[in-house]
């Protein structure tokens, strides 16, 4: 087990970029930037013997600034944050005050904003070598994006021996303020990359948010029996989809609110690799990347759609404007906690 930290040599808003590798007694590996939390790399041995990147990425950390690269901007690897997801009209109320957030998506918030955690320099507060973890901190102040009160946020980065890359969040306000956090990886489990369409998902949730034409969310829960979105058994993930929309769904999880529980399993044939995602939220936001055009990444591959999966684990996205979902709202006397992990493993 080993913590390494080097500089990227790049200093933004006169704080360096720093990566940070964690590596377990197997090998695996996972490469960190403090630039947005982004996940970088993760490296496992797949069923072949080979070692193996599974997430999206650039090779060059200064790619990830390429203003090519931000004008049709996919979040790879990132936190989200303040607020995962949209926001209606980019507006919500606490104690009677409404906040405006800048209108990002069309007329709603996406992802915090115009510019959210995924764009902050965090500081490396605590690493610790015998457990392969980092803890990563961002001090968001009162009023960042129009969103109330001073917020600190940890989130810590824990690789396992059993290939688990655990991430534990907590937070702190001292105004009421809105927070749905979550974290953007790209996944794609085969070999040679890809479109996803072969690879098999299941979820594990019986209902999905309704969306309006904007993707967000309205506040109906419909059952997933009998429709395309029906994940409740492993299929491929192309099976019944639109192949000119993809997926771009909340999930609401079968689940006692805040265990922590399966989420979703999806695995790969050439490569015999697993991922099982768990999590403490409530929901898991499936998206398969249909916007996607990045030039350049990883070995100077373009990606495009539907070349990776998402599964975004999250509170109800607009639940700060949906009284009858759980509340988003956190508050001075509480602590905001959230744990999601990334277990790989190969396919029995």
């Amino acid at each position: 087990m080993s913590v390494q930290q080097t500089s990227t040599g790049k200093f933004i808003d006169g704080e360096e970029v720093i990566a940070i590798e964690l590596t377990n007694s197997k090998g695996t590996y996972v490469k960190i930037f403090n630039y947005g939390a982004i996940i970088n790399k993760f490296i496992v041995q797949n069923a072949r013997g080979e070692m193996q990147d599974i997430v999206l990425g650039f090779d060059d950390f200064a790619q990830y600034l390429n203003p090519e690269y931000l004008k049709n901007y996919p979040y790879f690897g990132a936190i989200i944050g303040r607020y995962a997801n949209r926001i209606k009209n980019g507006t919500f109320a606490i104690d009677g005050k409404t906040y405006q957030l800048a209108q990002n998506n069309g007329a709603d918030t996406l992802h915090g904003g115009v510019v959210g955690f995924d764009r902050k320099v965090w500081d490396i507060v605590e690493v610790d070598n015998e457990k392969s973890t980092v803890t990563l901190e961002y001090e968001s102040e009162d009023g960042e994006e129009n969103f109330p009160g001073n917020l600190v946020i940890d989130l810590t980065f824990e690789l396992t021996d059993n290939d688990e890359l655990i991430l534990s969040y907590e937070a702190e306000t001292d105004k009421a303020t809105a927070i749905n956090l979550t974290h953007h990886g790209y996944f794609n489990l085969a070999p040679a990359g890809g479109n996803i369409k072969n690879h098999q998902l299941q979820i594990f949730g019986s209902n999905y948010l309704e969306q309006d034409e904007n993707y967000c969310v309205t506040g109906k829960l419909i059952p997933v029996t009998g429709t395309a979105l029906d994940f409740t058994k492993l299929k491929e993930i192309g099976r019944d989809w639109d192949e000119t929309e993809g997926y771009d769904q909340s999930f609401v999880l079968d689940k006692t609110y805040g265990d922590l529980t399966l989420a979703s399993k999806t695995t790969e044939t050439e490569s015999g690799l697993t991922l099982n995602v768990y999590t403490t939220e409530p929901v898991a936001h499936l998206y398969t990347a249909k916007y996607v055009d990045v030039k350049n990444g990883k070995g100077g591959k373009d990606y495009v759609g539907y070349d990776a999966f998402c599964i975004e684990t999250q509170h109800h996205p607009n639940g700060i404007n949906i009284p009858e979902f759980p509340t988003t709202v956190l508050k001075p006397e509480d602590l905001y906690t959230q744990t999601t992990i990334y277990k790989v493993s190969l396919t029995k």
